[in-house]
């Protein structure tokens, strides 16, 4: 899936991509037959009306037998009631029947999306792959509800009446018939035409998706540097294309109704001519003649109907392009087939064996990286900004994997083993913090069922989080908006560590997990690390050298190649590349030391 354009598989595969929908009926076969048996007994008693009318004239008012009509008058009650009772029941078997397709899909696509691999998020705005999950599945929505429903039914009424037709008068049926080829042709040039114009609509709908989410979720930067004119120029491009390609399918739509009604008009001309001329010459019978313009009528509404279903099936074919183009995207990152069922204990030994990765092409952020972690070792990674220290991380971890070399845990290759073993071992803090709604005590266990009250108090007062969580209405239980506006950046980044030592990980990964906290918080977790992680291996990526002075080893990384390895004071004595960082930073903290200060003393997380 490219984030530039929507993938476009073309015409040729309308017939493929409508097997592949109707799959989706299978475990939905009862309510199929139930709705299908409807639907043809609906047809049928569509049937009737005309010809009992052709009777009503022919046999009883033409004759003056009118106690007859009685009996026309009743039969045409019959049909009328039983249209509503097979109506109703086809409706309302086929709506729940698409919602529950709805369903699975929806089910299906999320799915999908925890498979797909870190990567492709990193290529795709959230705003498209949203409208997958809503706009594009409610299109779907209306095809298997109504669609469906009136594209079958207006097949077997068209069917019944052709039939009819040629049953009653072969020659007046041809006359009424010598409008379809005409209707056909307009039928090609609609189809041909409006498939493109949603598949459009649909392309733009995601752009304009996309551009909100990220406009929205980034509303105080823009505020911030008053670029509110600039992203509305922008909005507005997005939102003109939208509207024009809206235009564009609203002229398809509005062209090809009127031009079938106008065909229609004309096939009832045709019959009142034709059929006037024989009735006059005793040929037809008044009756007769009546009902085949009632037919005819009836004829052409389901052809005109036939219009709006063009226009979902149009959009729900743009729509299911798109939808399966998604789920056919393939997961980059997945646990082979013949995963090794072997697991690895807590005290697994990490290496990196002359590890070679790059996120794009050959510019490599990680050169011929090799080091060990011993089982319940505490390692440092330290570097300059962009020197590949995050990546690290997400390689142990297979949120992207090696190009060359490999990464072993107890002499396993980790491409071997079953990704959720893997990640299952892990507890990550990350220096971007991404709570959930919900509340505090929520967000520490994220469901876990094996988690309770007590674990979940113990990990938030374990990191110190109890010194404002206690504060909060409702402690634990209290309310977290979306994206946690009402909590400090420092106070979501200690959630998010009580998060990962709730769920007791056998290694436990720090990136940058204290940036965004003061310098007292900041001690008052190192006090608490130095507890959690005895026993505990543990890999703490850094900025700041404090976090990391008292570790069993340090790794020094500078423009993605390993440098240095040693403990904080074999590193100093060597005054190598971690002597030159030390220095910058303890000459920086003199210079903040000695700067007047220009606002009262923060305090805490808050």
């Amino acid at each position: 899936m490219s984030s530039e354009h929507d993938e476009i598989l073309g015409k040729a595969y309308d017939a493929r991509l409508m097997r592949r929908l109707l799959t989706y009926l299978r475990p939905h076969l009862r309510s199929v037959a139930v709705s299908f048996a409807a639907i043809v007994a609906y047809s049928a008693l569509q049937l009737a009306p005309p010809y009992l009318t052709k009777i009503a004239i022919d046999d009883h008012i033409a004759t003056g037998d009118l106690d007859g009509l009685n009996g026309i008058a009743a039969a045409f009650l019959v049909v009328l009631v039983g249209s509503f009772v097979l109506e109703y029941v086809q409706t309302y078997t086929m709506q729940m029947m698409g919602q529950r397709i709805m369903y699975d899909l929806r089910m299906e696509i999320y799915r999908h999306l925890q498979r797909l691999d870190v990567a492709f998020y990193d290529r795709n705005p959230v705003g498209r792959l949203m409208t997958r999950v809503t706009t594009d599945v409610d299109t779907l929505n209306d095809l298997f509800a109504s669609g469906v429903i009136a594209i079958g039914r207006d097949v077997f009424t068209l069917a019944g009446i052709m039939g009819f037709l040629l049953w009653m008068d072969w020659r007046l049926a041809l006359a009424a018939f010598a409008v379809l080829p005409a209707i056909a042709l307009v039928a090609h040039w609609f189809r041909t035409h409006a498939r493109e114009s949603y598949r459009q609509v649909r392309g733009w709908v995601a752009r304009i998706n996309s551009f909100l989410q990220e406009n929205i979720t980034g509303m105080a930067t823009v505020q911030l540097f008053r670029a509110e004119h600039r992203h509305l120029l922008r909005f507005d491009a997005v939102n003109r294309e939208l509207r024009d390609a809206h235009l564009a399918s609203i002229f398809y739509y509005a062209t090809f109704y009127p031009v079938v009604e106008l065909l229609g008009a004309v096939a009832t001309a045709l019959l009142l001519w034709y059929g006037g001329g024989r009735s006059l010459q005793g040929a037809v019978e008044l009756g007769a003649l009546v009902a085949f313009i009632q037919y005819a009528q009836r004829f052409f509404r389901p052809i005109s109907d036939l219009s709006e279903k063009f226009n979902i099936l149009q959009s729900a074919m743009a729509s299911s392009e798109r939808i399966f183009g998604l789920l056919d995207t393939p997961a980059a990152i997945r646990s082979e087939p013949a995963a090794s069922a072997r697991t690895f204990s807590g005290r697994g030994h990490f290496r990196f064996e002359n590890v070679w990765f790059a996120y794009r092409d050959d510019d490599y952020v990680l050169r011929d990286v090799s080091f060990d972690v011993a089982p319940g070792e505490r390692v440092g990674v330290v570097g300059a900004t962009g020197a590949g220290k995050t990546t690290l991380i997400n390689l142990l971890m297979r949120f992207y994997d090696v190009r060359r070399g490999r990464i072993t845990i107890d002499g396993v290759d980790i491409r071997r083993l079953p990704l959720s073993e893997l990640r299952g071992r892990f507890g990550l803090v990350q220096q971007d913090v991404h709570p959930f709604s919900g509340s505090i005590g929520a967000n520490v266990r994220l469901g876990h069922p094996g988690i309770g009250d007590a674990d979940v108090r113990r990990a938030v007062t374990a990191v110190r989080a109890d010194r404002f969580v206690d504060r909060l209405p409702g402690g634990l239980d209290a309310a977290v908006g979306e994206r946690a506006a009402t909590l400090s950046a420092g106070q979501r980044q200690l959630l998010a560590f009580a998060r990962a030592l709730a769920f007791a990980p056998d290694v436990l990964v720090l990136d940058e997990a204290t940036s965004s906290v003061d310098t007292d918080t900041e001690r008052l977790i190192q006090d608490a690390l130095r507890v959690l992680m005895n026993d505990r291996t543990t890999i703490a990526i850094a900025h700041r050298l404090s976090t990391v002075q008292d570790m069993d080893k340090i790794l020094v990384f500078h423009r993605g190649e390993l440098r240095e390895v040693g403990n904080h004071q074999e590193l100093l004595a060597r005054r190598g590349l971690y002597h030159k960082l030390y220095l910058l930073q303890y000459k920086d903290q003199e210079r903040a030391a000695t700067r007047a200060p220009v606002g009262p003393e923060l305090s805490g997380v808050g």
